[in-house]
């Protein structure tokens, strides 16, 4: 089964026959032993679900030497880059012929863009119907309070896992369920894009109950975040956004024609529509359990400066490996009534809004039952 690469070093990807090599050099002091690539380490840079082995050249004229680490083009679904790293056209066609998408994240660990592979299942006759979906507000509408309407719904479900457990969000529960009664009777997307905005702002105020934080969360600020906090939800959500096109990109939907976020130049916006139902289920979770259990620490896993907050490299490895742990975390589904991933949910959701638009069945978003 293929998996996410992340790689944190910076170094070279080539290509040699089917298989990519990442290398980077290493000190003369440095032994030459194989390394181990296991994601639970994190140690080397890579993460990946199972160790996969490298060796070091030997250093020449006792100088520098380079690691060389294998990984099999078979078992790549996505490459995740966050450092420097150096690679050509011919890497990037081959990528390209196996259809593998690249997303690309800065030296802050903000995502920059995604390599994305010529499209390989094509179908004219859903990219007619989902543009005919967005284009007659009645079809579009329908759409759009579903991604909404879930999205609340699965906030509500988290706020209300901690009331039950002590830490009272009943005030922003009362205010979230005020303000999605009028889902059902909004007349614009514009309307539901305001009301997810309330809701969501009103579910960050239940942050400083939920979360056991050295510095009160004051409000969601962006570009660029503010403090560890909000620094932590752009990059979790960056990290489901890229997660969502992925997913896409494995179906017949083009990612250009949304019907909640409004489509435009330079972005994929019906990632950010499907984004909106698993954040609060994926990243939000994550979120609060990597906290509370002090597995990222503000002093310790945060830089602060002119360019506001972020994760360091060690909270970025940590955040990566549980994010990629929840992706490959599985639950009963109520309906298929077999163990299905939290990634692979999003796959069904894709499949799910494909029956929609080719009028097979009426759409029904993802909510959590547990």
């Amino acid at each position: 089964m293929a998996r996410n690469y992340y790689i944190n070093q910076s170094g070279r990807l080539r290509r040699k026959d089917n298989t990519l090599y990442f290398e980077t050099e290493i000190s003369e002091n440095t032994e030459t032993s194989e390394p181990k690539l296991d994601i639970d380490e994190q140690d080397e840079g890579i993460g990946v679900s199972q160790p996969s082995l490298g060796r070091a050249s030997a250093p020449e004229d006792g100088k520098v030497a380079v690691k060389r680490i294998p990984i099999p083009i078979e078992d790549i679904d996505a490459l995740y880059l966050f450092g420097e790293i150096d690679l050509n056209t011919k890497l990037l066609n081959f990528l390209a012929q196996k259809q593998i998408p690249v997303h690309i994240f800065n030296y802050y660990g903000y995502y920059s863009g995604t390599y994305y592979p010529r499209e390989y299942l094509i179908s004219g006759f859903l990219v007619v119907n989902q543009v005919q979906h967005y284009e007659r507000n009645s079809k579009r509408i329908l759409i759009a309070k579903e991604f909404v309407s879930a999205a609340a719904d699965n906030m509500l479900k988290n706020l209300q896992y901690y009331t039950n457990r002590e830490k009272d969000c009943s005030q922003q529960i009362s205010a979230i369920k005020t303000i999605a009664e009028n889902i059902p009777t909004a007349n614009s997307v514009s309307e539901l894009m305001g009301m997810e905005g309330n809701i969501r702002e009103t579910y960050y105020g239940a942050l400083n109950t939920i979360l056991e934080l050295e510095t009160p969360f004051e409000g969601r600020k962006r570009n660029p975040p503010s403090n560890p906090i909000n620094a932590l939800i752009s990059f979790g959500n960056s990290m489901m956004y890229t997660t969502c096109l992925k997913e896409i990109y494995r179906t017949q939907l083009d990612p250009a024609i949304s019907f909640l976020h409004e489509p435009g130049e330079r972005r994929f916006s019906l990632s950010l529509d499907l984004a909106e139902i698993f954040k609060p289920i994926i990243v939000d979770r994550l979120i609060f359990r990597l906290f509370n259990r002090q597995q990222l620490q503000e002093s310790k896993h945060f830089d602060t400066g002119m360019e506001g907050c972020y994760l360091n490299e060690e909270g970025r490895k940590i955040f990566i490996k549980e994010f990629n742990d929840q992706l490959e975390t599985t639950i009963e589904h109520r309906n298929l009534k077999r163990k299905v991933s939290y990634q692979h949910l999003i796959r069904l959701e894709c499949y799910k809004l494909i029956k929609h638009l080719t009028e097979m069945e009426p759409y029904q978003a993802f909510r959590i039952w547990w």
